[in-house]
């Protein structure tokens, strides 16, 4: 069984690779805090041509045995258990080169890029949350919302409190306007 798995794709406008990215994931893979089930990174370079990269931390054994619980679990859902066993033979072929993302997906990436641009997308397996996830089960509880909140999200949701702030602030501001009016009024 696999702990949570995060689906992460970055940008680089202006990529400045200088190989603290693949370090800090070897120094997090070997601490025990997450594994790197996949990524494949695409540079479009100025002259237009390509320059790819794909990794795993994954043997060729465990990238088939994640693919076919991922293509079960698939399967499960589009069709039952015969489409769950279907889903796990062909999740498994599909991790038979070591990847679980498909090399293809080079060039749906590098559509995507102005030149001198870069992308990445990566499957990182956090394994710290394994044994909360687990003890969460145990105690009959299943997340309901499970997200992440970046800094922006945060400047996002004080933008729209402000917003909101600002019509509470004129819809009660006729009330104010009005008391005030009547207090200077003589009786």
């Amino acid at each position: 069984m696999f702990g949570p798995v995060q689906m992460l794709v970055i940008s680089f406008d202006e990529p400045d690779f200088r190989g603290e990215i693949i370090e800090e994931m070897k120094r997090l893979n070997d601490t025990g805090v997450v594994r790197l089930i996949d990524a494949l990174v695409v540079q479009k370079n100025a002259d237009g041509s390509l320059t790819a990269l794909q990794w795993s931390e994954l043997s060729i054994p465990q990238a088939e045995d994640f693919g076919a619980t991922v293509g079960a679990l698939l399967g499960l859902g589009m069709g039952g258990e015969e489409g769950m066993e279907a889903g796990a033979v062909v999740g498994a072929g599909l991790g038979a080169d070591g990847h679980v993302l498909d090399e293809s997906q080079v060039w749906d990436v590098a559509d995507t890029l102005e030149p001198g641009a870069a992308a990445a997308i990566a499957l990182i397996e956090h394994l710290w949350a394994t044994p909360l996830r687990d003890a969460i089960g145990r105690a009959g509880g299943m997340p309901v919302v499970d997200a992440w909140i970046h800094p922006l999200d945060l400047v996002e949701i004080g933008l729209l409190a402000a917003d909101d702030a600002d019509a509470d602030a004129e819809v009660e501001a006729p009330a104010d306007t009005k008391a005030l009016a009547d207090a200077k009024t003589p009786a």
